[in-house]
């Protein structure tokens, strides 16, 4: 029995690569959240600054960036200590979130409110950024591949040739 179909292109000849390693995880997921927030914040601006004028356009973008720098903080972290201490990383993460949460409302209490804040866009532009930044995070972890166990350098085989588990 014979077959007219095509063969197609032969193996390994295609488009998709091998993966390897990435060089940061974390770096990889900034500049993604990064992006989609940025984005976002941008329509929003726009969008505040036909409605507001310039004080809501103003307004988004100074909520919006503060939460993406309170997010960055997070993953330039991740990418500095978990290099070296991976399991170390999280503890870091938890002790630096109190201090970005005791941080950021010193700073906003310090600064007070500028005249030219509209509290309105300001409240939307960082609940924007949010939404966006944790949607592309979590777009970025899912696409990761993240080693979760380590693999054994090599396996043992018993006398019929089957792994000894």
């Amino acid at each position: 029995m014979s077959s007219d179909a095509d063969p197609g292109p032969a193996s390994g000849n295609g488009a998709v690569g091998a993966s390897g390693p990435r060089q940061s995880l974390w770096l990889g997921l900034l500049g993604l959240s990064s992006a989609a927030a940025a984005a976002a914040l941008l329509l929003t601006g726009i969008v505040a600054l036909v409605l507001n004028g310039w004080a809501g356009a103003f307004s988004t973008a100074f909520g919006g960036l503060l939460v993406m720098v309170f997010f960055a903080i997070s993953l330039l972290i991740g990418h500095f200590v978990g290099r070296s201490n991976p399991s170390g990383a999280i503890g870091l993460f938890v002790a630096t979130y109190v201090v970005k949460v005791v941080g950021f409302a010193v700073v906003l209490f310090v600064l007070g409110e500028p005249a030219w804040l509209h509290e309105r866009w300001f409240l939307i532009g960082a609940v924007v950024s949010v939404v966006f930044w944790q949607a592309a995070e979590i777009y970025g972890f899912s696409k990761a591949r993240l080693q979760i166990y380590n693999d054994p350098e090599s396996t043992p085989r018993t006398e019929r040739g089957t792994t000894d588990v």
